[in-house]
């Protein structure tokens, strides 16, 4: 077992590598989706790439939870159902959903998402297997599992609307791109990732340990990057395109 002084420090270091990753990804777009390109080294099927990568995370964690942790504990019970309802939906539903048949994603990206994914995976999991502890009813515990459960169902609901205007928006056949409408599209060009957001911040909440909370601040810079980049692609490929409109967050960015 790990001891937990060692786990906190791997946790922290793995913040780090976040935060240093940062800069480069304000600079640097990741090329998949819209971004595409044929100069990342060798490609695969869309689809097939995002279920490879996003894989690790459900059966890690899964692995964990099922087999090794206590979940008539709430504080182990909660945050593994909140997991698995996201992973089983991103991993085993919205690969199909998705019309991007014709479409291709480096394999590069596919094998750095993938190595996230198990590192997420492993220190989420391993966290509620050794040092969940027991719960303890009381005013503070109460009221921000309500809170956190609320902003994650909430994130949720948002992300996974947003999703499906975006598909349906996708022809059957094609690549075409056409600019979404609808819901909070009117006020930012992301807000499927706005409600992955949330969702993840209510997880943390929810969860409250060190684990969670560096998932978190993985989710914020990667998606607020990624939607920079969408935004200014937007900005770009559509002369007409809403200048009042911000990239993630209404008003602000």
């Amino acid at each position: 077992m790990i001891p937990h002084e060692t786990f906190n420090l791997i946790c922290w270091i793995w913040i780090a590598v976040a935060v240093i990753i940062f800069p480069v990804l304000l600079k640097v777009t990741q090329p998949y989706g819209r971004h595409a390109k044929n100069n990342w080294g060798p490609m695969i099927n869309n689809r097939l790439g995002w279920f490879i990568m996003e894989s690790p995370a459900l059966v890690i964690f899964g692995y964990f939870l099922i087999f090794k942790a206590n979940l008539l504990n709430v504080i182990v019970l909660l945050p593994a159902l909140l997991w698995g309802l996201h992973y089983i939906h991103r991993v085993l539903i919205f690969p199909l959903r998705i019309r991007t048949a014709r479409k291709k994603i480096p394999v590069l990206i596919v094998f750095l998402a993938f190595i996230f994914n198990v590192i997420n995976g492993f220190l989420n999991g391993y966290w509620f297997v050794h040092f969940a502890a027991d719960y303890s009813s009381g005013l503070f515990t109460n009221l921000r599992l309500f809170v956190g459960l609320i902003m994650f169902f909430t994130g949720f609901a948002i992300n996974k609307y947003h999703d499906f205007l975006l598909i349906k928006l996708r022809p059957t056949t094609g690549d075409g791109y056409k600019i979404p409408y609808g819901g909070l599209f009117k006020y930012i060009s992301c807000p499927n990732f706005f409600g992955e957001i949330i969702s993840w911040a209510g997880f943390a909440l929810v969860a409250f340990n060190l684990p969670a909370l560096s998932f978190l601040i993985w989710t914020l810079i990667n998606l607020m990057t990624r939607a920079l980049d969408h935004h200014r692609w937007y900005i770009k490929e559509f002369p007409g395109y809403d200048k009042e409109r911000k990239a993630i967050i209404p008003y602000l960015l």
